[in-house]
């Protein structure tokens, strides 16, 4: 039986620290891992102590190159998909390598965006990401800018049912 806590360590390809979090064990599903981060968690973001102010969900797919966080208001970003190596677990610790690139889609305008490919380019060189890995990322850019944009869930409305987990009643 899984624990009720999950550890989730992301990191660069590069192995240095990125995010670092417990959350909670929400459900598993044909989609994934779903766990979920409350106000006032304390974490780990680039090193350095943080405290999450806004709840999420993390989406933490069984073998897909992507992770997805979904956010409540006020958070401006609605979904919020990293582009990762499929996650490797370890009991209750999932380890999910950052490969930089992130597909966003904006609360208010349902714009959908694909962010930091400078950062991926730069990265690729220093960190010599083999070309097998680079075609996984584009590739699972491509599918999530498609499903951002097109309602497939489960970035249409299957995660609000979790999202409900994690934020206080208004």
């Amino acid at each position: 039986m899984p624990s009720e806590m999950v550890r989730v360590i992301y990191t660069k390809y590069d192995g240095s620290a990125h995010r670092d979090y417990p959350a909670r064990r929400l459900a598993e599903d044909d989609l994934g891992v779903w766990v979920g981060v409350t106000r006032g968690t304390a974490s780990v973001y680039h090193g350095r102590p943080s405290v999450e102010q806004i709840p999420f969900v993390l989406l933490i797919p069984h073998h897909a190159w992507w992770t997805g966080m979904f956010n409540p208001p006020p958070r401006t970003s609605e979904v919020y998909c990293d582009i990762t190596t499929p996650a490797r677990w370890e009991g209750d610790t999932v380890h999910i390598i950052d490969l930089d690139l992130d597909a966003v889609r904006r609360r208010e305008t349902g714009l959908v965006e694909l962010r930091d490919e400078d950062e991926f380019a730069e990265h690729r060189v220093e960190f010599g990401y083999p070309d097998d890995l680079v075609e996984h990322a584009f590739a699972a850019s491509r599918q999530l800018m498609t499903a951002l944009g097109d309602g497939t869930e489960p970035f249409a409305s299957h995660y609000r049912k979790h999202l409900l987990e994690v934020t206080p009643a208004e």
